[in-house]
């Protein structure tokens, strides 16, 4: 029997490896299933957790509790400043709010008596730490447990305003006395700002020297405005970071979500679409009871067998500590659960991750299952049809060896074979060439890819419609700094989101500063779609990192016909404060448009928040769904190529999509919304089959239509819209929201 060790900062833990675990008795390990041997297992990390985590336990706190209780008896006025620091800090982090206000409200009044031993910059950063500390707590007094659809919608407004005004108030002050030795602190500037904000002072009471301009918050260009009904939906639970899979799970027809919390006691749920404009929390009767942890979530048909089945990817940024198994859940097609994890042959080693992605990279017929290692070598796992895994990654040359952080399928040089693409943080990032035997070649330097050096999300799109995939992958780089600097034309040294252009010769180009795009973003979740039906893609960044003070909006970028991309953040009501996760781009109300979720939450315990979803108002533009099924392809059709043709009275176009998933950290369905403009009939939908090589042609297709269309079947399915309501255009288009 192989056990494997799993080390944590402070202690060590042993968990069990592929033949059983060694939490349980001997006979148990025989007996139990592989669903209650993870649930075992999980709860074994839940209750280890406080004193072994260095993100969600309170051993750092302890510590600095002892550390305190010594410079104490040893009348060590720096040590108790220092140690004081560090109690705050942690206790901030644990949820704590008032005891951390209060230990570094002490640290701050200890400063004039050690200011001669300790630096300017240590000092600052104590002033700094306590009005972060009085932010946070303004944020939990009035956000957090008094929610409403525009509570740190920024800019700050309307129901956003704070009703508890002291935490702020204070905030302010501390900042202020930042600012005034060190007028530079651009992360004290903007968060003055945003404090103002939240007491409905700005921007008439802060000083002008510290002011940020209103016109900062405004959009380039109008842009209707999504309203957060998370909360009268029912998805709005509470949760740290986690993952996002939006998919219709139990087969009506309606797109479900399963979201996770990476905290390892937070329980994976699923909540069920109604078809009602409601949600319904079924994660006790869907299995899920004790699957707890999940920074990420990653679903597919594995199985062929028509349902969608969830992966859940665990022990990211922990390191070797970090060495918790996934969880591969089962789907019975009617929402129902059952971890196979061991069964598969998935549960035999357990590495750090936040991402995977499925693509059947030897076109068999089957998915195929890559998941990228942080620290650890990545694997690639081959199905063998019968519902259990191999790992390949050594024999195929996709080890990568360096801290993966995002990882995409697409067939980058339309060759019939897919390739990888898989970013890293510190490291240049990876493009594997599929050289349709097995092995793929590293050939990142040659087409122009492996920037930016510190990379986290991934996809590939086709973000221009000219039938070649391009390249997103983000920046995880700047901090809130970075983040003023660039609303305020300032000089910053954070490396921006890449653009890879596609082309025939599978070379990119690096479009970038081509697109317009210079906005300073650190995406976490993130995911792509088209929200207003004219054909192109758009896309949504969750953004931010563990630390509090960095409190940054998540982006929302409309794309201008394949031109360049306008920032219509502000004006779109898109620009949520607190740190987001997850994001799924998907129709969840049936009215014909995409709706935007996202999993919201941070890294440390007192970090939660709770998610949100951004109706779509509409904007007068058709669409149609379609929902491919493989015979010979993998039965959800993943690598499969649409192209529509379409007049919408500007002239014949055309418009592509492949079918995943979407980005490297979020979940879209695998139903396709696609839009189409004005245009009132698609003149032609081609569909491409990757295993078969088979071309699907159908012609003259009404729009504001469902199809379901079968590999090999020459006519299409129209599912029945009597359950539906199409948004259809109003006289003169919808209204937009200037800002």
């Amino acid at each position: 029997m192989r056990i494997f060790i799993f080390l944590f900062p402070l202690t060590s833990m042993t968990l069990g490896g592929c033949s059983g675990d060694s939490s349980l008795p001997k006979e148990e390990q025989v007996t139990k299933s592989g669903h209650e041997r993870m649930v075992n297992l999980l709860d074994v990390i839940r209750r280890r957790t406080p004193a072994e985590n260095e993100y969600l336990g309170d051993r750092p706190l302890i510590d600095a509790q002892i550390e305190l209780s010594m410079k104490e008896s040893q009348n060590d006025d720096e040590g108790r400043l220092r140690a004081l620091s560090k109690i705050g800090v942690h206790e901030l982090r644990l949820g704590k709010n008032k005891q951390a206000v209060e230990h570094l409200q002490q640290a701050y009044e200890l400063l004039p008596s050690v200011s001669d031993h300790v630096s300017k910059t240590f000092s600052e950063s104590v002033v700094f730490g306590l009005s972060v500390a009085y932010l946070r707590l303004g944020e939990t007094e009035n956000c957090i447990h008094c929610q409403t659809g525009e509570s740190c919608i920024l800019p700050i407004r309307g129901e956003g305003i704070h009703q508890h005004p002291s935490g702020s108030r204070n905030a302010i002050k501390f900042f202020q006395e930042v600012l005034e030795t060190n007028p530079d602190h651009l992360a004290s500037r903007w968060l003055l700002n945003i404090a103002y904000m939240t007491i409905g002072e700005y921007p008439n009471r802060v000083p002008p020297k510290y002011l940020i301009p209103a016109e900062t918050f405004s959009s380039e260009e109008g842009f209707p405005r999504f309203d957060n009904i998370a909360a009268g939906a029912g998805v709005d639970t509470f949760s740290l970071s986690g993952g996002t899979a939006a998919e219709d799970f139990d087969g009506d027809k309606f797109i479900d979500l399963v979201v996770s919390d990476w905290s390892t006691s937070g329980q994976i749920r699923f909540l069920r679409n109604k078809g009602d404009g409601g949600f319904e929390d079924l994660t006790e009767s869907a299995g899920l009871t004790g699957l707890f942890g999940g920074l990420n979530l990653v679903h597919a048909d594995y199985d062929n067998d028509g349902d969608f089945d969830v992966l859940v990817l665990r022990g990211a940024w922990l390191g070797e500590a970090g060495r918790y198994p996934n969880s591969l859940l089962q789907n019975d097609g009617q929402g129902h659960f059952q971890d196979v994890t061991f069964e598969s042959g998935l549960g035999d080693e357990h590495f750090p991750t936040i991402t995977a992605a499925w693509a059947d990279y030897d076109n068999d017929g089957d998915l195929d299952l890559f998941i990228g290692n942080e620290g650890f070598p990545c694997q690639l796992f081959q199905n063998n049809g019968q519902g259990r895994f191999r790992d390949v990654a050594e024999t195929a040359g996709v080890t990568n060896g360096r801290i993966s952080k995002g990882a995409a399928w697409g067939d980058y040089n339309a060759d019939g074979w897919p390739d990888l693409y898989v970013s890293n943080i510190d490291q240049k990032n990876r493009l594997y060439k599929n050289q349709g035997n097995g092995r793929f070649l590293d050939v990142a330097a040659e087409a122009g890819v492996e920037l930016p050096l510190r990379s986290f999300p991934v996809w590939f799109w086709d973000y221009n419609n000219d039938g070649l995939l391009d390249i997103w992958v983000g920046s995880y780089e700047a901090a809130a700094r970075e983040v003023a600097a660039g609303y305020l034309g300032l000089p910053h040294n954070s490396s921006l989101d890449c653009f890879y252009r596609g082309s025939v010769d599978g070379v990119f180009t690096d479009a970038t500063q081509e697109l317009g795009f210079t906005r300073v973003t650190r995406p976490m979740g993130c995911n792509f779609g088209d929200v207003d039906n004219d054909g192109f893609l758009d896309f949504y960044l969750g953004t931010g990192d563990p630390y509090y003070e960095n409190l940054m909006p998540n982006l929302f970028f409309h794309n201008q016909q394949g031109r360049c991309f306008s920032d219509v953040t502000f004006a779109a009501g898109l620009g949520h404060l607190q740190k987001g996760h997850g994001v799924a781009f998907a129709d969840f109300d049936h009215d014909g448009d995409q709706d935007i979720f996202i999993e919201m939450g941070g890294a440390y315990p007192g970090d939660g928040f709770r998610n949100a979803l951004f109706e779509n108002p509409g904007f007068g533009h058709h669409g149609i769904k379609l929902r491919l099924i493989g015979t010979k392809s993998n039965r959800c059709a993943i690598g499969a190529r649409i192209h529509l043709t379409i007049d919408d009275g500007t002239g014949e176009r055309s418009i592509y999509r492949w079918i995943d998933n979407g980005s490297s950290f979020g979940g879209n369905p695998f139903r396709q919304e696609i839009g189409v403009g004005q245009a009132t009939m698609i003149k032609s939908i081609n569909i491409d089959w990757p295993t078969s090589g088979e071309t699907q042609v159908f012609n003259d297709i009404d729009v504001d239509q469902f199809l379901e269309i079968t590999e090999g079947i020459k006519d299409y399915r129209v599912v029945p819209l009597k359950q539906f309501e199409f948004h259809r255009p109003p006289a003169g288009g919808a209204k937009k929201e200037i800002r």
